[in-house]
């Protein structure tokens, strides 16, 4: 856990300027809001991720909400895929409270912190690959500061894939107390990861989940929160659940694998 680090990284990501579409468009929404939204300062710029440093469960969204996470500045915050969310993390034990409405409304995750493969709200929720490409890096980082996650819940089949596309690429992996294949300078062991299966086994669907080589963590899949998907009923509350009982099962070892 290195929560110093991780405040240093977020800062520098609310800095980036990597994307001029993104920006432009999240300043655009900024300065023109929704019309219920009008009397509120827009944030209008990257999103940090939220959560517990000491996190055992990692969630990887898509991007920011535009007139959502865009406006108030954290991740799943002030629009309907937060309700969504938020609500079914507090029924899981993971939040302190149902509800997420601005960064100062006292809401606390516990063991659960929430990332994003995109940090800037793209127009029609659909990053280019080079933006995607341009993300990949803060995740990276926060993969390596996130040392007690177990499981991984990518919200979405983009969310999926890039998280797979990280992981994959990576060929050393620093775990302390397992491995054999030697030791780093400050003691942990390099743990050089079995062959990465073939993407084409780890295929998205809601409610799949993966173990993955290497001492990665468990990765397990879900429809994104989306107003999309819960008010057609594609993804319901009950769906959603039962994602998470299966993350808590994992976690405490009732798993058979």
């Amino acid at each position: 856990m290195h929560p110093s680090e991780l405040n240093k990284l977020q800062g520098q990501i609310i800095a980036c300027k990597q994307c001029p579409r993104l920006a432009s468009y999240c300043q655009g929404i900024a300065r023109e809001k929704r019309r219920r939204f009008q009397d509120q300062e827009y944030w209008g710029k990257p999103v940090p991720s939220f959560g517990d440093p000491a996190a055992k469960v990692l969630i990887v969204g898509l991007a920011p909400g535009a007139h959502g996470s865009n406006r108030t500045g954290r991740m799943f915050t002030g629009d309907h895929s937060g309700e969504f969310l938020y609500r079914a993390l507090y029924e899981a034990g993971l939040a302190n409270q149902p509800v997420g409405v601005s960064p100062d409304d006292g809401l606390k995750l516990r063991g659960c912190y929430i990332t994003a493969v995109v940090r800037c709200a793209p127009p029609q929720n659909k990053p280019r690959p080079d933006e995607l490409r341009n993300g990949q890096p803060y995740l990276e980082k926060e993969l390596d500061l996130l040392t007690h996650v177990r499981a991984v819940l990518a919200l979405g089949r983009i969310a999926f894939d890039n998280y797979l596309r990280v992981v994959s690429q990576r060929s050393v992996r620093l775990q302390p107390d397992t491995g054999q294949a030697g030791r780093h300078s400050d003691g942990a062991q390099l743990v050089v990861p079995e062959a990465f299966p073939p993407r084409s086994s780890l295929r998205f669907a809601h409610g799949a989940n993966y173990q993955l080589p290497g001492g990665l963590p468990c990765l397990f899949a879900s429809y994104h929160p989306s107003q999309q998907n819960t008010q057609t009923g594609r993804l319901t509350p009950e769906m959603f659940r039962q994602v998470l009982d299966n993350i808590r099962e994992f976690l405490a070892g009732r798993t058979r694998r």
